[in-house]
Parts: C-alpha cells; structure tokens; sequence
C-alpha cells in the first residue's frame, strides 16, 4: 500500500514498495481503490458490435420448430378449405338447387340453425370489451416487432422493448375502441356509454392493479428492481390521459360505421340444442383447440421464458416474428374448424366457444410455465413464487386475450360467408 497526501492509504499496484497496510479493530479502516482504463481503436462497426453476444449458436431448434409449425399451419389450412370449398359449396349448391315450387326437403347440420347464428350472445359488452382490447394487444404486438425486426431495439438499451411496447400500446387506444364498437353494435348491444368506458378502463386497471400489487412485494423485499412511484405515475398518466381519450374517439368513428350486417334474420323463438359431442364441450373444445397453436410456439415460448425469468438474451426476433405469424394462421384456422364443428351439431352459440378456443393455447402456457419453474428455476423464497405467478399469469392473460380476439373474428368472417352464400326459404 502507498500512502496518498490525505493520510489514506491506497491500492495502486503500480506504487513503488509499497508499506503492508494493518488494519485496526478499533477502529473504521478507510483505503481507496484505483484501476486504470486504456482505450482502444476497434474496426468493428457500431451497428455489429453486439453480435458476439447475440450470437445464436445452434439455430437448428429454432428453424426445426419453425419447419414444424409451418407443416401444422399448412395442414390446417388445407383442411380448411377442402371444409369450406366441397362439402360446405356442395350443400349450398344442394340447398340452392331445391325448387321452391317442390316439397322442402328438411335440412340438417349447421342449415337447421340459420335462424340462431346470429342471435345475441351471453354479455355481448364484454365480449366486445375482451375483443377490442385484443385488437390493441395484437397492433402492439406486430409493431413492435416491426421496430425490432428493422434494427430501432438495441440490445444495449434493454429497456427499450418495454418503452416501445408501451408506447404502442398506448397510441392504438383507437383500435381498441373502433373493434370494440363494431363488435358491439354487431351483437346487438344497446349501450353504448358503458361499453366505451369498459373498454378503455377494464383491462388498464386490471394489468395495473396485478402490477402495482407485484411492485409492492419487490418493495417489501429491498430490491432493487421495484418500478418507482413516479413511473407507476406516468404509466397511469399514459393510459388514461392518452390511451382512454383516443379509445373514446375510436369507439365514436366505430359507432358511426354502425354494425356488421348479417346475411339472415334471427327468429323469435330460440331453438332447442341437443347434447353435444364430448369434444365439443366448452372446456374440452378449449383445450383441444389450443394444442396446436401452443405446439407451434413452445419452443421459442422457452427461450421468451429464460430470458425473461433466468436472465439470458434474446433477440431472435426473426423467428420470434414468424413464429407469431404461424400461431396467428394456427389460432384462425382451428377456430373455424371447432366452430364449423358446433354449427354442424347444432350449437348455435359460438361466438363465446370461438373467442375460448382461440385463447385455448393460454391454459397450455400456464402449464408450461409451471413445468419450466419445476425444471429450470430454483426459487427459495414466498416473494420470488409469488412475482413468477404474478408475471406468468399476465402473460397468459394477455395472450389469450390477442389468441382468443383472432379465433373469434376469424369464426366471425368464416360465418358470414358461410350463411350468405346460402338462399333462406
């Protein structure tokens, strides 16, 4: 050690001979540390020089599970249009064909209830509330990884992905509303007033409270990563000073476009639905139907988890952003599908079943999550268990709200199409 002018010794390697530093019991030893810092030149270009860290070092899984999804997606939709381009074009050239003069031949499957399709279903507000704020949920979504795919997310930066996200989030407040007033309108909703202000204050105060309530426990426990009380702040101010006015004006234009029109009537008396088939049920149709879309994400879904909750990078956005892709194309297949299924038995009451067995892949990432936390994570303490449900389970909630809004407009399209293509005696 070598002493310095203030009588404090120093830890400089470099000082000649320095003395031994004996450190007193009596009292508080102070000494102080110095390192030196030598810059040097490098060629590496600014834009490239995280690549050695982002390297992806075996990238076969992740085309493998790419390729697989691919195949999934594509077979869905195959099977999709041979549904709706032979059997249902060659019952509607059937239906079509029968003479009106001549004796009606009784019908049967998803014909005997065009007087029901399009009849109201249970809570169609929050339906519509569910819907257009998976609307919001799925622009954000593929915006920002547009802004990722282009190169605007630097890794050096890790906060930046949360701010873009939440920016986007926040100025596509007029998506929500403009969905949600459709949706609305078209399910024969009558008040408006209360379906605007669900839709723009619901889901905000719901994620804000689960967050808030999270903070607090990293709070209590003295870490460092507790979001502070003026970014709770300006998060609040975010959502409802710009978020909820831009819904508002959204849900205006929306209801100024009025309703979808529906190609038949509904009848005034309902009619009765036989038992369904066990596959059809709405809790197994929920879980059946979300197999697939979870099958063509599980594996980027793992490393969404680990860098998430075991602190390792990732930013594949390439295949992070065809995957989404594919488990979009998944969700709207699979939802027509079950929804053709339930139109054939005679269950009429699909647009509830549909936005559930698009949202269906949710009860699967639940699963995965708690199977990555028995396997990968080792989490000693009550706060960390609680943070990890806490932020798994608003990742499940989020996706089953932009999984389960894409199952139910892509069912709602298929019907629309389905029943106007048909001649009503």
């Amino acid at each position: 050690m070598a002493p310095q002018a203030n009588g404090k010794p120093n830890c400089d390697t470099f000082a000649a001979n320095p003395p031994p530093l004996y450190l007193s019991e009596a009292k508080t030893n102070e000494f102080s540390y110095t390192y030196t810092i030598t810059w040097s030149r490098s060629e590496t270009p600014w834009a490239t020089r995280w690549d050695n860290y982002l390297h992806i070092f075996d990238p076969k899984i992740h085309w493998f599970s790419l390729v697989n999804s691919i195949v999934i997606v594509v077979f869905l939709c195959v099977m999709v249009s041979m549904i709706l381009l032979r059997t249902v074009s060659r019952d509607i050239s059937r239906y079509n064909a029968i003479d009106l003069s001549e004796d009606i031949q009784e019908d049967y499957g998803w014909k005997l209830v065009h007087g029901e399709v399009f009849r109201q279903p249970w809570n169609p507000g929050l339906l519509a509330v569910l819907s257009g704020n998976g609307a919001q949920l799925s622009a954000m979504v593929g915006i920002t990884l547009v802004f990722a795919l282009l190169g605007f997310l630097s890794p050096s930066n890790r906060g930046s992905l949360a701010t873009v996200m939440m920016i986007c989030w926040t100025f596509f407040g007029s998506v929500s509303g403009y969905i949600s007033s459709r949706v609305y309108l078209s399910l024969g909703g009558t008040d408006k007033r209360n379906a605007a202000f669900f839709t723009a204050t619901l889901l905000p105060t719901f994620v804000f409270i689960i967050v808030f309530l999270l903070d607090l426990f990293l709070v209590f426990g003295g870490s460092s990563g507790a979001v502070p009380f003026g970014t709770m702040l300006l998060i609040v101010i975010l959502w409802f000073g710009i978020n909820a006015p831009l819904t508002a004006i959204g849900f205006f234009i929306g209801s100024r476009h009025g309703a979808v029109s529906h190609p038949v009537s509904v009848n005034q008396i309902p009619r009765q639905i036989p038992p369904p088939p066990k596959y059809l049920r709405p809790w197994a149709a929920t879980l059946i139907g979300g197999i697939l879309p979870f099958g063509a994400a599980f594996v980027e879904l793992y490393f969404v988890l680990s860098s998430l909750f075991a602190s390792r990078a990732y930013y594949a956005f390439g295949f992070l952003a065809l995957t989404a892709g594919v488990v979009a194309l998944t969700t709207a297949t699979v939802s027509i599908l079950f929804t053709y299924f339930m139109l054939c038995a005679e269950e009429y009451r699909w647009q509830w079943r549909s936005f559930f067995v698009g949202g269906g892949s949710s009860a699967w990432i639940l699963l995965y999550g708690l199977f990555y936390w028995a396997s990968r994570l080792s989490l000693d303490s009550m706060t960390s268990a609680i943070l990890y449900m806490g932020y798994l389970f608003l990742i499940a909630l989020l996706n089953f709200l932009v999984t389960g809004t894409i199952g139910f407009l892509a069912s709602y399209w298929a019907v629309r199409r389905l029943y106007s293509a048909i001649r009503i005696d």
